[in-house]
């Protein structure tokens, strides 16, 4: 039987304002979307920088990649550590915000080359002599608080992170915390091998911190050797 006029008005199409309440999320806020559609902490930074954050669905793991998690697939390694530094946050800030300084306290880093305000070129040791390299750019940079990054597509470690400078309580300094979240080269396997030769990324981390906090409040970095390193 034909289909009546009243008939072809229900057509099963979207109303107009579902269709306007998709194009609206679909259209608005292209860095945030793309932020939580990766569901890691470089989704979540990237949100952030992109003006909103929805923290449970930044967060939220589909049933894949749950699955792949609980097996060792496609997981990233996560390093979070805090040091407390006898020193104004600005001071520690200015310090940090010069990339090409990090490689004075942080052994692990060859070098820091800074194109621009917002891109810079890493390059970093790896086991049995190698190295790797990459891209990074800044996501969110707040004087003397805050600032963020991202490797570029095409890094050899795909890596993404920020680093908060906040006063400590009782007026003995500042504290700063990093937040590191990286897949290595080989993923699950080039951690292990990774371990194996002593570059375990969260006693790394820390190391680094405590030589940042000896560098920062004596003006010199002890090593194991009885030598001193950085400014005098």
């Amino acid at each position: 039987m034909a289909s009546t006029s009243g008939d072809k008005l229900n057509t099963g199409q979207p109303e107009a304002s579902e269709v306007e309440r998709w194009s609206s999320l679909i259209g608005g806020g292209a860095m945030v979307l793309m932020g939580l559609k990766q569901g890691s902490l470089r989704g979540v930074l990237t949100a952030l920088a992109g003006g909103g954050l929805i923290y449970q669905g930044a967060t939220k793991q589909s049933t894949i990649e749950q699955a792949q998690s609980a097996i060792g697939i496609n997981q990233p390694i996560k390093v979070e550590k805090t040091v407390t530094i006898n020193k104004p946050a600005d001071e520690l800030y200015r310090y940090w915000h010069n990339f090409e300084n990090l490689p004075t306290f942080m052994k692990h880093l060859k070098s820091v080359k800074v194109y621009d305000q917002k891109r810079s070129h890493w390059i970093a040791n790896a086991p049995l002599g190698n190295s790797v390299e990459w891209d990074a750019e800044i996501l969110e940079d707040r004087e003397n608080e805050f600032i963020s990054w991202a490797s570029v597509e095409g890094a050899d470690v795909d890596n993404s992170g920020f680093v908060r400078f906040q006063k400590a309580p009782g007026d003995r300094g500042t504290e700063v915390k990093i937040v590191l979240e990286y897949n290595p080269p080989g993923g699950i396997l080039g951690a292990t091998v990774a371990k194996l030769f002593g570059e375990e990324p969260e006693q790394q981390i820390g190391d680094e911190l405590r030589r940042f906090k000896m560098l920062m409040e004596a003006g010199e970095i002890a090593t194991t050797e009885g030598q001193s390193r950085g400014s005098k």
